[in-house]
């Protein structure tokens, strides 16, 4: 990241902007930094102006307390006025989730796109994203960075004998230091429901995508996104999944984003 601007409450945010044309944010989402998402710019930089930051309290970024979900769409508010005042974003899973609070939130936005937020569907998913909630807070407040990134990965699905391998390899301590990040993108899901009403209230175009190969409930929330905002449109890719392959991605970002800039 070479770039840095500060957000409302004093918060630098570290960013690089590569390509020209109109200015897109992406958005990375749980356990990841603007690296994660930063290789979509190759394929989307010779249209737009493509910028990848790290969100507050991982990466180059730095963190204020307390934290707040509004905190971070002033980040995204602050990332807008350093790219010209207007932008569209681009979000993937729990950091679509910012990118929808952010539309909803009103920012000088000409549309926004997410792939796979993980919304639940019903009570049942409620309930599981509750009771990682707690683990999750438990082990934070206790000093267990390795237990919060555990409870994070069962909540994805991993098998135990992945994330055992997990907390054995090298990657280990960098995952732990990014874990209190971990409640940042809990507080932005809001509980895990599917957010009807406040989807309603988007005024712009949202373009929501699945992969053909992720589990259903995946798609079905995708859909659901979808059907709540007035201007949303479903896209589903074949044969991806929730590690989407940029160069498959783009095209159809490009194409959303070039109609709506």
């Amino acid at each position: 990241m070479d770039k840095k601007t500060l957000s409302r409450d004093g918060t630098p945010i570290a960013y690089q902007r590569t390509g020209r044309g109109p200015a897109i944010i992406l958005v990375s989402g749980a356990m990841s930094t603007g690296a994660t998402v930063a290789p979509l710019a190759g394929p989307l930089g010779d249209r737009f102006s493509v910028v990848s930051y790290d969100r507050r309290g991982r990466g180059a970024s730095g963190d204020t307390a307390p934290y707040a979900v509004a905190r971070e769409v002033e980040d995204l508010a602050a990332l807008v006025d350093a790219v010209g005042g207007e932008a569209s974003l681009y979000g993937i899973s729990s950091g679509g989730a910012l990118v929808l609070e952010a539309a909803a939130s009103g920012l000088p936005l000409r549309s926004v796109a997410v792939y796979e937020v993980p919304f639940a569907l019903d009570d049942t998913g409620a309930r599981e994203r509750a009771e990682y909630t707690e683990n999750l807070t438990a082990a934070l407040a206790q000093g267990r960075p390795g237990d919060a990134v555990e409870h994070f990965l069962r909540l994805t699905g991993l098998a135990e004998e992945m994330i055992q391998g997990a907390r054995n390899s090298p990657m280990w301590p960098g995952m732990e230091a990014i874990a209190p990040s971990l409640a940042y993108d809990d507080a932005v899901m809001a509980g895990g429901l599917v957010p009807r009403e406040r989807l309603a209230a988007i005024g712009v175009p949202v373009l929501s995508i699945a992969g053909g190969a992720s589990p259903e409930w995946l798609r079905e929330a995708a859909r659901a996104v979808a059907e709540s905002a007035p201007q949303g449109t479903y896209r589903m890719l074949e044969g991806q999944t929730h590690m989407v392959d940029p160069n498959a991605l783009a095209p159809v970002l490009a194409e959303f984003f070039l109609r709506n800039s």
